[in-house]
């Protein structure tokens, strides 16, 4: 059986051929020592510097940086890097550049008489061959596809010339995303530094009246900010949430782990509009920020705190989120393994560190938001361009 995709170049008329997926690639054998020249000065990439969905490189480091053990696959510059673990997550690269990769990673060479290694790149990160991977993964705890799996795959594959065609198109839109990109990280990479400047007071605001506000004082967290301890069984009148280092949002089923709960009557936290909160054992990797989402639930194991009076929760939350405060505070850091590390919120109320009054904290918080407001809109534009690209990959594949 042959077929041919919804959308098309009006050039091409040929039905699709359809093949097996080892027909058209091989994958790579035999491990390398990245310890050793040449590999050693090789860069290496694994699942983590693969972000998911687009296919974009991530930063990445060279082999000899990583202090990397054996078991290390070598890639040359038209090969495809495909991570075989959690393959919901569809994580495809074409670096074009020689390196090494994971183990958790395929590097996947493409037969040049059948298809361009471009073509195969974006087949990958279609939805047709992410479904096809995540049936056959889903056996055990941690989702993986094996070499012998892959090979039950076919699918329909064009001739070179109308491979040629769909990926220069597509190509277009990928460089469209890069140049996004790269705007959304500029105004990232400002906001950092204008934050740096702002609380280490190298830029002081004014008042109404261009009159300087008056000196930071230092203050305990506990006069800032109390614990909430307040509970409430799923179901009620609170959404269930969760907590990450993007924020607040609605529990995805994906993320739906109650089926762990041995009880029935769990109870959950409750948070409120402008509570900051923080994960205890993941405030190390950043997992602390302001409910602007609204009252909801989430574990037990968050700590949510209630803003007092006199003090702006948005400025609260940039002053707690930054990189340098969490590094301070991380001081009070308990436990005998590194993952189970925890900030306690009695500890984290001990913490001392200087404040502006209400009227500059406002001022603060409002030109902050309003470079957020900029970085969304721009966050915005990427994720359209980021949809028609998936809209195109389900269209112009079969």
């Amino acid at each position: 059986m042959s077929s041919a995709p919804k959308l098309r170049f009006k050039e091409f008329c040929d039905k699709w051929k359809k093949i097996m997926f080892y027909d058209c690639v091989s994958i790579r054998n035999g491990q390398v020592n990245p310890k050793e020249p040449p590999y050693s000065q090789m860069p290496h990439i694994g699942p983590a510097n693969i972000e998911k969905y687009t296919g974009r490189l991530l930063e990445y480091k060279r082999a000899y940086e990583e202090n990397l053990v054996s078991g290390k696959y070598y890639f040359n510059e038209n090969d495809i890097i495909y991570s075989k673990i959690r393959p919901n997550l569809a994580k495809v690269a074409f670096p074009k550049f020689c390196g090494i990769c994971s183990a958790d990673a395929y590097p996947i060479e493409t037969k040049k008489s059948v298809a361009i290694p471009e073509f195969i790149f974006y087949y990958m990160l279609g939805e047709r061959f992410t479904k096809y991977a995540v049936a056959l993964s889903e056996r055990t705890k941690m989702p993986k596809i094996n070499r012998t799996e892959l090979a039950g795959f076919d699918f329909n594959i064009p001739s070179i010339a109308e491979q040629k065609k769909i990926t220069k198109f597509l190509s277009v839109i990928d460089k469209k995303m890069q140049i996004q990109q790269k705007k959304v990280e500029y105004l990232q990479d400002y906001k950092k530094g204008i934050v740096q400047r702002v609380f280490s007071q190298e830029i002081r605001f004014k008042d109404e009246n261009g009159e300087a506000y008056p000196e930071w004082g230092e203050i305990q967290l506990s006069e800032v900010l109390a614990e909430r301890k307040t509970y409430s069984n799923k179901g009620l009148e609170y959404p269930h949430v969760t907590l990450s280092i993007d924020g607040i949002y609605d529990k995805g089923e994906r993320y739906e782990r109650d089926f762990l709960v041995k009880t029935e009557n769990k109870k959950y936290k409750i948070t409120l509009l402008g509570d900051i909160c923080y994960n205890p054992a993941n405030l190390k990797f950043g997992v602390i920020s302001v409910n602007n989402y609204g009252s909801a639930i989430f574990s037990p194991i968050y700590v949510t705190f209630e803003v007092k009076k006199m003090f702006d929760y948005n400025f609260i939350g940039y002053l707690l989120m930054r990189k340098d405060f969490i590094d301070r505070i991380r001081k009070y850091e308990e436990g005998t393994v590194y993952e189970r590390m925890a900030v306690k919120p009695e500890d984290f109320l001990k913490y001392k560190t200087k404040f502006p009054c209400l009227c500059e904290q406002e001022k603060i918080a409002k030109f902050f938001l309003k470079i957020d407001e900029k970085i969304q809109k721009e966050k915005d534009k990427l994720e359209l361009l980021s949809m028609l690209r998936k809209g195109l990959l389900q269209q112009m594949f079969v």
